[in-house]
């Protein structure tokens, strides 16, 4: 009797033991250490002149990656320079009017019209008794004053021209000659951007990873000649099914693990949870997901950016969640 009491009360004892509840397990995503991408393209087309960083550089911000051959701005520069002298010249001519020896020449025309005026006025008075006495027949009257209107005509035309000389050309001329000047400047700047184009520049500080074109071949307008990744833009992706999404918080602390680094712990903090549209973005090596679940991108930014920035890309990375 007490052998089968004594059993019944060992039953009970590992029966309150196996319904004690064991601690959860911690929860585990796998990842990928990502780094934000950036490309250096060209503006204008030229062939490759030289490169001067190798694949593994790292650049500051205003680098030169590379040279360009660009035959067609050093002629287009030649162009604009001339066609800017050409349009100042003209401008000046309209301000400032005719030359010294060209007003010389005016004045004279001028005084010499003006002797032909005063004659053919003086004939014409005289002429203008004979006429009244009926001395001269009417046609050689006329004549005389056909010849008068002429030099006088003639001799206002001169001092219209050699008046507008002197003061420049009317403003219309003026405000036109000015406006092929400044057109002529803005081919001149247009070419000097077009020249600093030779120059390949780091527009952010980058690493360099891949180079696309070799020296000589053509680089078009557009087309990426240097790839590379920005300075310490470090980040680690996972992709996380529904059911466990409420695991992760935006701004949460969590704890990651670096297995090619015989799991090195690094510390991160949640800064997004988004939708995934694609089930091809998702970030996990062998997912097993629900098909029938939404899956989520979490973006984990490291604690320490300059430690982060010594992973390989690509790598895998582990989030432990509790």
């Amino acid at each position: 009797m007490n052998k089968m009491k004594n059993s019944y009360l060992l039953a009970l004892l590992l029966f309150g033991v196996s319904c004690k509840q064991k601690p959860a397990a911690d929860v585990m995503f796998e990842g990928k250490v990502e780094r934000d991408q950036i490309t250096v393209v060209t503006k204008v087309a030229g062939k490759i002149h030289k490169i001067l960083v190798a694949e593994g550089d790292f650049v500051q911000a205003g680098d030169t990656l590379a040279l360009l051959d660009i035959p067609e701005v050093d002629a287009k520069a030649e162009q604009a320079e001339g066609a800017l002298q050409s349009a100042d010249a003209q401008y000046n001519m309209a301000v400032k009017g005719a030359t010294s020896g060209q007003l010389v020449q005016l004045r004279a025309k001028v005084d010499g019209l003006k002797e032909q005026y005063d004659f053919a006025r003086k004939s014409i008075a005289r002429l203008d008794n004979l006429l009244r006495d009926s001395l001269i027949p009417q046609q050689k009257y006329d004549e005389t004053y056909a010849k008068f209107q002429g030099a006088k005509n003639q001799y206002l035309a001169a001092q219209a021209e050699l008046e507008e000389a002197s003061r420049g050309a009317r403003y219309e001329q003026q405000v036109m000659a000015l406006g092929q000047k400044e057109r002529a400047k803005g081919a001149v700047a247009e070419v000097k951007v077009a020249e600093r184009e030779k120059y390949v520049l780091a527009p952010q500080a980058m690493s360099i990873e891949s180079i696309n074109l070799k020296v000589g071949e053509l680089a078009l307008p557009g087309y990426p000649i240097i790839g590379g990744f920005l300075e310490n833009s470090t980040y680690f992706r996972f992709s996380i099914p529904e059911d466990k999404v409420a695991k992760v918080q935006k701004g949460s602390s969590v704890e990651l693990s670096v297995p090619y680094l015989d799991n090195k712990t690094i510390k991160g903090q949640v800064v997004a949870v988004k939708a995934l549209n694609a089930y091809a973005n998702i970030a996990t090596a062998y997912p097993d997901f629900d098909n029938q679940l939404a899956l989520f991108e979490v973006k984990v930014q490291p604690q320490d950016a300059v430690e982060a920035s010594k992973l390989l890309t690509k790598t895998m990375v582990k989030l432990h969640i509790k």
